[in-house]
């Protein structure tokens, strides 16, 4: 399950509220695109932009219709929601896409924050499909007002499970105050990252870094990444 821990920051609309800008930034370029564009490889190994879209589709339904049976999202439990959408047109994943995007806000405001990590998953996979199609705006935009406050509260329970005790101090570019990822545990001085918003949210989400430029302090690449 991906989740997250909400702070005296959390807003219970935010979630949603990134999902409807994601909707309607999203959706008219899925609906122009020839089909042939479906079949473009995407960073996620094995995975094409149909693949992305059926996975994101399904994982927002599921978050609808409340089912969370065990081992929901697990890699296994995605491959066999994008297999049982292999038969769809691709205007049909698009559908159950946009009904996801719409429909799932109230749902996660309602979860109270234990959910929201799957607005944040499914907004960077929409910068996956942008990276795809060489489209401009990948994990960036005027989306990252949210996206970055979700990450933030996403890490905290993210970091205590893999690596106990990480926290990082971000400064990010056009960002006044640090965004403080993870929460120290006392023992381990917290990590510095410098850098632009896509490219914390590249090393985070555990995408490629070609031609990025940034420095972190305190902590490598590989513990900073919170999902793959």
């Amino acid at each position: 399950m991906t989740t997250t821990t909400p702070d005296e920051t959390y807003e219970p609309e935010r979630a949603g509220r990134l999902l409807i800008a994601e909707r309607d930034a999203l959706i008219p370029l899925l609906r122009e695109a020839p089909d042939d564009a479906y079949a473009v490889r995407t960073c996620c190994p094995g995975w094409t932009v149909r693949h992305v879209l059926a996975h994101c589709g399904s994982a927002l339904m599921r978050v609808v219709e409340g089912r969370f049976e065990e081992g929901v999202f697990s890699a296994e439990s995605n491959d066999r929601d994008i297999a049982e959408r292999a038969d769809w047109t691709n205007a049909r994943v698009v559908d159950e896409l946009e009904r996801g995007l719409t429909e799932a806000g109230p749902v996660l405001a309602a979860a109270k924050g234990t959910l929201d990590g799957v607005a944040l998953g499914e907004w960077v996979h929409a910068g996956d499909v942008r990276e795809a199609w060489g489209k401009p705006g990948a994990y960036a935009g005027a989306t990252l007002a949210d996206a970055l406050p979700l990450l933030a509260q996403f890490s905290k329970g993210a970091f205590a499970r893999a690596t106990p005790g990480l926290a990082v101090h971000a400064d990010v570019d056009g960002r006044d105050e640090p965004l403080a990822l993870g929460v120290t545990d006392g023992r381990r001085p917290p990590a510095r990252y410098i850098g632009d918003a896509p490219t914390l949210i590249r090393l985070c989400a555990g995408r490629p870094l070609t031609g990025t430029r940034y420095e972190l302090a305190g902590a490598s690449e590989s513990e900073l990444v919170l999902f793959g």
